[in-house]
């Protein structure tokens, strides 16, 4: 009989360990509330886990939405670990759900579980081959190739290049006509210039939208 009652008590479904991932620390506060409204501006850019979602700008907009608001004797990661749940469905939702309880402690640990799951290993050597290998596009204008190239550099902001090697690499890839548009602006070779003096002369010549200097055939 006791066998039995024993198996029977096994085989029950547990009701315990449901504790969540993260761990938000106790708040103390008094009149402590999450409006509505700022839980809907997380819900409003959800991240889904996607290959061609970028996890570091989803970071970056959570970062924004959750500053908006400070509330008196609360620590702002306390608000960031308690919301971050929300702004995320599908794959991402499930990944979180799927973490060991309370493996989540700290706003650090939750970004870094988050970014090494959404930007792998493989990831990062791709975005570094594409800066490496870019090339302005035949059609494209000197200020649509700055923007394009800085987007590569924000999607991978670990790529571990430094300022001159972006800036040496930007400049070998545009067409001729470009490179002596710098070269002009420099007074002489344009990578002979500090790399600050550098970027200003880019950021001067790509306000210049209207400038549409193509490769020449």
């Amino acid at each position: 009989m006791m066998n039995n009652v024993l198996m029977a008590h096994l085989l029950e479904a547990p009701t315990r360990c449901y504790e969540d991932a993260i761990v938000v620390p106790e708040i103390t506060a008094n009149n402590f509330e999450i409006k509505h409204g700022l839980l809907n501006l997380v819900q409003n850019k959800q991240f889904f886990g996607h290959d061609k979602e970028d996890p570091h700008a989803h970071i970056r907009y959570f970062n924004k939405i959750t500053s908006t608001m400070k509330f008196p004797n609360v620590p702002s990661t306390s608000v960031k670990l308690m919301l971050f749940l929300f702004s995320l469905e599908g794959a991402a939702r499930i990944w979180l759900e799927k973490e060991p309880p309370q493996s989540i402690l700290t706003w650090d640990d939750l970004v870094s579980k988050f970014i090494n799951k959404f930007f792998p290993p493989s990831k990062t050597t791709n975005l570094r081959n594409e800066i490496t290998r870019f090339q302005q596009k035949f059609d494209e204008t000197f200020y649509e190739a700055w923007d394009r190239f800085n987007d590569l550099l924000r999607g991978c902001p670990h790529h571990g290049f430094s300022e001159l090697h972006q800036l040496d690499t930007f400049y070998n890839s545009l067409n001729s006509n470009d490179q002596d548009s710098l070269n002009s602006a420099a007074g002489g070779n344009f990578l002979d210039k500090m790399p600050r003096e550098c970027l200003k002369i880019i950021e001067s010549k790509s306000k210049v939208r209207q400038s549409r200097s193509k490769a020449i055939v």
